[in-house]
């Protein structure tokens, strides 16, 4: 993959490429919001691997502009602020994964992997059709009366599961081990941002679903 790492830090900023590098990855890097924007404009990322404490200007503010492109690169953030309140704002912000420094570079290594795996995550069928809605697995997009619903990678991955097993009920463990591989490093708010943004973008009386099982998880219902 082709990926734009932005990070202030000098020091961590050439670990890290060396080893996105090591794994195969093209990789260009900036030290500061600004410089991140002004790369976005002129190249074409397939992931973007992002501080969110940079100079210039936020990693957020880039995230936004990212998040408009299309394609759209897959996202990554690395902070060090642990709060739930900074995830929070990154994933609704559009980002992918997040990543609480410091780590592992092998662990984000495997991250950066895992987000690129983007059309392998989710085996579903070629088309699934709920009301006015549908799922088009081979182009990875939802339809909503033959105009395409903007959704994030991971957004798609999970509405997928949803889509194509109505009225089964999924445990928030078992969706962050089938989105995210790895349960144990996700809290529950994680899986309910997403599912909050996935019901703001499935509106209107024929929309599918998803409903809240006390105790248990999420089920999707498909209008009658």
């Amino acid at each position: 993959m082709k990926i734009l790492l932005v990070e202030d830090e000098t020091d961590l900023a050439r670990q890290v490429a060396r080893a996105l590098a090591a794994a195969g990855h093209e990789v260009e890097v900036r030290h500061d919001g600004l410089a991140a924007l002004g790369a976005l404009k002129i190249e074409g990322f397939d992931a973007l691997v992002l501080d969110v404490n940079l100079p210039g200007c936020s990693g957020l503010e880039v995230l936004k502009v990212a998040h408009a492109l299309r394609p759209r690169p897959v996202v990554l953030l690395l902070t060090a602020r642990a709060e739930i309140g900074d995830r929070v704002a990154g994933l609704n912000a559009g980002a992918d994964d997040y990543l609480t420094k410091p780590f592992a570079l092998e662990e984000l290594v495997a991250r950066v992997a895992s987000m690129g795996r983007r059309g392998q995550g989710v085996q579903a069928e070629q088309l699934v059709q709920a009301g006015s809605y549908q799922l088009d697995a081979q182009r990875r997009r939802l339809l909503h009366g033959g105009q395409t619903v903007a959704l994030s990678p991971r957004e798609y991955d999970l509405l997928a599961i949803f889509m194509q097993a109505p009225g089964r009920v999924f445990t928030r463990d078992e969706l962050c081990e089938r989105i995210w591989e790895r349960a144990h490093d996700y809290d529950t708010r994680t899986v309910e941002i997403y599912i909050m943004r996935l019901r703001k973008k499935l509106t209107g009386p024929d929309a599918p679903v998803i409903e809240t099982v006390r105790g248990s998880g999420y089920s999707m219902r498909f209008p009658s």
